[in-house]
């Protein structure tokens, strides 16, 4: 098994494997549910929908799927990817799946149907990890390019380029309220906060202007052609 997860309720798990397939077990007792076969490559990822009902699994075959949760049964195969689908997850409201991949990109996708919604490209590596924001406006993906960027998820559009770690980035997320982003890099193990003015105009629109903008304020959203020094905050190891 290479990835586990539980069901909203806690009821549930759903693992994925080499083996081609994804399980769904009974978290009390780890008796077997469901398996979901279909996959012609190992299975790298599975998560469930905010309700529970289906699950997504992602899957070196360039393909996501979508399975009843219940019974395994095959519902959509989201097709597009010219490279493994490393990882693939619900919007908050299960409306929509993003997934992220080798290929470079990221791809939005309507989760009844499998239909393509936006693609999401400018990486300029293979994107290991992509996320909805709680409100599902926005995705925020992660790159071997050493950036995470951040995308508005109806149109595909890009909004922001988070540059400043040595090394890729492995993980992004946003934080409950959505006023942050969390980024951790191979760059000697660091983690980066991200404040949403940095993708979001009406923030930006709302920070103090009684004093001068910053190099990057200016580079970002007065798009002047600048070099700025690194200077997001980062999060270091601490010692014991």
């Amino acid at each position: 098994m290479v990835a586990a997860s539980f069901s909203p309720r806690g009821t549930r798990i759903v693992t994925a494997s080499d083996d081609t397939t994804a399980r769904v077990w009974d978290a009390a007792t780890g008796r077997p549910l469901a398996t979901m076969e279909g996959h012609e490559g190992p299975v790298v990822a599975a998560s469930f929908s905010p309700d529970g009902t289906r699950i997504v699994t992602a899957s070196t075959d360039n393909t996501a799927r979508v399975w009843d949760a219940a019974m395994g049964k095959p519902l959509a195969t989201l097709e597009g990817h010219e490279g493994t689908v490393v990882a693939a997850s619900f919007s908050p409201g299960g409306a929509h799946i993003v997934t992220a991949s080798d290929d470079a990109t990221a791809r939005v996708w309507d989760a009844a149907t499998g239909k393509p919604l936006a693609t999401l490209e400018g990486h300029k590596g293979p994107v290991v990890a992509a996320s909805f924001s709680p409100d599902s406006a926005h995705i925020v993906t992660a790159s071997d390019d050493a950036t995470a960027r951040v995308w508005d998820a109806a149109t595909g559009r890009p909004l922001a380029t988070l540059e400043g770690h040595e090394g890729p980035v492995v993980a992004a997320s946003f934080s409950p309220d959505g006023s942050r982003i969390i980024t951790a890099s191979d760059d000697d193990f660091t983690a980066r906060v991200w404040p949403k003015w940095r993708w979001d105009l009406e923030a930006f629109s709302k920070l103090d202007v009684g004093r001068e903008f910053t190099c990057e304020e200016q580079r970002d959203f007065l798009h002047e052609q600048i070099e700025c020094p690194h200077a997001t905050p980062q999060l270091q190891p601490v010692s014991p």
